[in-house]
């Protein structure tokens, strides 16, 4: 594991195993000494809290002490457990954050001289400099027994070490999580940054642009390298950038038909457009026909306007007439009163004491006339024409307006039995919404159900395991490149109501056993009768790498420390993993051995059931 920079911890042990590197430093037996690692990255996101080796913090809380308080332990101002105390010249003891926090507005009277009634001036006044460290009193508190607040944990020992080693320092130390605000757990903050906290920022697999993890879903929405799919040629991973560009050179993109302007409503691929118009020649140029005849329809709905303007000029010709006819009465009459009604037929009734015209101009006059009359007639005729035109024009509007109410109905009804087709649609979307959710929540438990089976399968439950671990080469060659590091066995027990427990096993070595030796370690789980077991857990642990000949086994054996907690009832899935980091040399395994056979190893665990 590649870490940007590692702190050095030296740990003593009294036994030949050690705990994994995950082990915390009170957890580890004392005899030999290893190196334990912490990820820079961690201790880069979270600081650990100001030393109060500067005096920069008042008392410490009363409720460290494992024992009670006594009054001379006591700062006079905080009222908590004195720390680097300093004694005024009146014999009262502050904590030196206390005192110089006092004395940093100017010189006040001794509080505690006032509640004892021993005020005396000027030894009662506390003032800059007016004070001495208490090394002795100092001396007593740090020698006082202490036990961590916080709960859960179970670390042991005195205010001094409690000071240097722990405070500030402690898993089980309630925080806030700085970007949501969650209160956690020290060691729950890097898991919950990783995989819960709504706010943490992650990068778009696509388009490598960073987001916040509550806005996935409307990032993929946008996303410019999000992967589409084309619905013609059925291919995948096109960048949504892309995609339009694509549809508009697909041949097999699905377009409508040219005619869809005159009512053709197929969809047609590019590649096969022209096989489409010639199979649909005789249906486009029907629907061509249907579209011509409503537009000459519409143009003649235009006709009633023709017929008004007809009418004008027929009444202009009758007007033009009856001014000819009286025109031609006068010349008739030779001034005297004008025809009433004059025609042709009536002029022979007419009184014969009148000059008579020349021969010439009666017969232009009677020429006029009868011209005229005939075009009257034929006027007469086209109006009759255009009015019988014009009621057909009326009846067809009345059979049209007909249709195309009932069509409006018709259409209503569609669209209303469209509207509850699409309420339809959308309950039955939300229907298989649900059943794939709930689907996926069934695959979710029927593959959880069987991983458990297949635990429960391996499981022993008489302290004895003996893993199998077949194709050795290839998850060597893994650990080695850094790409599955370590291994976890099958669960296994010390009874069928006892401790569950696991092993840890890393090919490539780990911590100070890194690319030199085999490690391997002990792991204790969470198991569902741990309400009745007793704890801390305290059975001797015998791990073996099995000779194949049954000549010569590695073996390597310890006894747990009651005070680490590895061994600890579990508070999480499983105890940080203790073991032996040098259980076997890697070149043991490289030559010729008979550890190794058909590419597989066993390893055998034993645990001591004496005591359960």
């Amino acid at each position: 594991m590649n870490v940007a920079k590692t702190l050095s911890v030296r740990l003593e042990f009294s036994q030949s195993a050690v705990p994994a590197k995950h082990c915390s430093p009170e957890s580890a037996p004392s005899g030999s000494v290893i190196l334990l690692h912490v990820r820079g990255e961690m201790a880069a996101q979270e600081p650990s809290p100001p030393s109060s080796l500067e005096g920069n913090k008042p008392g410490f809380p009363k409720n460290i002490l494992a024992n009670n308080l006594e009054e001379k332990h006591m700062c006079n101002s905080c009222l908590k457990i004195l720390r680097r105390p300093l004694q005024a010249q009146c014999g009262h003891r502050f904590c030196s954050f206390c005192f110089n926090k006092i004395v940093s507005s100017g010189p006040h009277k001794c509080s505690a001289c006032i509640k004892e009634d021993l005020f005396e001036d000027p030894t009662s006044i506390l003032k800059e400099g007016g004070a001495f460290p208490d090394n002795a009193a100092r001396r007593e508190v740090e020698a006082l027994a202490a036990v961590c607040p916080n709960e859960g944990c179970t670390w042991t020992g005195n205010i001094k070490e409690y000071e240097v080693n722990h405070e500030g320092k402690c898993d089980f130390m309630i925080i806030l999580c700085p970007s949501c605000k969650e209160l956690m757990r020290t060691n729950e903050l890097e898991r919950h940054n990783e995989r819960e906290c709504p706010e943490r920022t992650l990068n778009c697999k696509y388009c490598k642009e960073p987001f916040h993890f509550k806005n996935i879903k409307a990032h993929d929405e946008i996303c410019p390298k999000y992967p589409m799919i084309c619905e013609g040629c059925a291919k995948k991973k096109i960048p949504r950038e892309k995609y339009v560009d694509h549809i508009k050179f697909c041949s097999k993109f699905r377009a409508p038909c040219r005619f869809h302007v005159v009512g053709c409503d197929m969809s047609v691929e590019k590649e096969k457009t022209h096989d489409h118009e010639r199979a649909c020649s005789y249906e486009h140029l029907n629907l061509l026909l249907h579209f011509i005849m409503g537009i000459k329809v519409s143009l003649e709905s235009l006709q009633p306007q023709s017929l008004e303007l007809a009418g004008h000029k027929i009444h202009e010709l009758h007007q033009a007439l009856r001014e000819l006819e009286l025109k031609l009465g006068q010349l008739t009459l030779g001034g005297g009163a004008p025809v009433q009604g004059a025609c042709a037929p009536t002029l022979p009734t007419l009184a014969t004491s009148f000059t008579p015209l020349p021969s010439a101009v009666g017969a232009a006059l009677e020429l006029q006339l009868h011209s005229e009359k005939t075009k009257v007639a034929e006027l007469s005729r086209r109006c009759q024409e255009l009015e019988l035109k014009v009621g057909t024009f009326e009846n067809i509007v009345c059979v049209l307006n007909r249709e195309m109410e009932r069509s409006s109905t018709t259409i209503e009804a569609y669209n209303r039995q469209h509207r509850l087709d699409q309420d339809k649609v959308e309950i039955l979307n939300n229907k298989v919404r649900q059943l794939e959710r709930t689907v996926g929540l069934r695959d979710l438990s029927i593959v959880e159900m069987e991983g458990n089976i297949r635990e429960m399968s391996a499981a022993t439950f008489d302290g004895i395991f003996v893993w199998k671990i077949s194709d050795f080469t290839k998850k060597r060659q893994d650990a080695v490149a850094g790409r599955a590091p370590a291994m976890f066995s099958p669960a296994f027990f010390t009874s069928k109501y006892g401790y569950k427990m696991c092993l840890r096993i890393y090919l490539n070595g780990d911590g100070t056993g890194r690319a030199s030796h085999l490690s391997l370690f002990f792991v204790v789980m969470r198991g569902h009768s741990d309400a009745l077991l007793k704890w801390p857990f305290n059975q001797k642990v015998t791990l073996m790498l099995l000779d194949q000949n049954n000549r010569e086994h590695i073996i390597d054996a310890f006894r747990p420390d009651i005070s680490s907690s590895s061994f600890q009832r579990p508070v999480s899935d499983m105890n940080i993993a203790s073991g032996c980091p040098l259980f076997c040399p890697l070149p043991k395994l490289d030559t010729k051995n008979s550890y190794i056979r058909d590419d597989t190893i066993f390893i055998k665990a034993i645990v001591d059931l004496t005591g359960l």
